[in-house]
């Protein structure tokens, strides 16, 4: 089961290694990490989505609660929570084909935010599975790069990440 995992921690040097260095050394694996500081710089943000059954992200979390640059964890999969990635595309664009991104772009508000004579690229923000589906309505040929942030998220209502 897919868990976003949210910590706040200490903004020090080393602290990234020691966060992923927990996973690596317990064989955990980290589908998508994001990790930049918050509005109080001496604190981060990182999120962390992974996949494994309750126990193990119990075991996950317990074991982040230890590191000593680790100030909360939070699992926003326990409760409801909103879930974005960023996602930029370098498309082939020549001839009819840019009509038809152009509408793709629109129907998955995809916006294009770089053209040349031979290409676009594209960026979408949504949910995985919207910027998957929008992966699978393209002709797959005509992707030249592709990049994307991960799962990023925030809880919604009452429920914050903060000291």
């Amino acid at each position: 089961m897919k868990h976003i995992i949210a910590i706040l921690l200490e903004n020090e040097a080393g602290a990234l290694s020691r966060v992923v260095g927990l996973f690596s050394a317990r064989g955990y694996n980290i589908e998508s990490l994001i990790v930049a500081p918050t509005e109080d710089e001496s604190l981060s943000r990182m999120t962390i989505q992974t996949r494994g059954s309750e126990e193990t992200i119990e075991q996950i979390t317990k074991h982040l609660n230890r590191l000593i640059e680790v100030v909360k964890v939070i699992d926003l999969t326990e409760s409801s929570y909103i879930e974005r990635e960023h996602m930029m595309i370098k498309m082939r664009a020549v001839g009819q084909e840019r009509e038809e991104i152009k509408r793709t772009c629109d129907i998955f508000r995809g916006r294009i935010i770089d053209v040349t004579d031979k290409s676009y690229t594209v960026e979408l923000t949504g949910d995985q599975s919207k910027n998957d589906a929008f992966l699978n309505a393209i002709d797959r040929s005509a992707i030249l790069e592709t990049v994307r942030t991960g799962a990023s998220g925030i809880s919604r209502g009452e429920r914050v990440l903060r000291l």
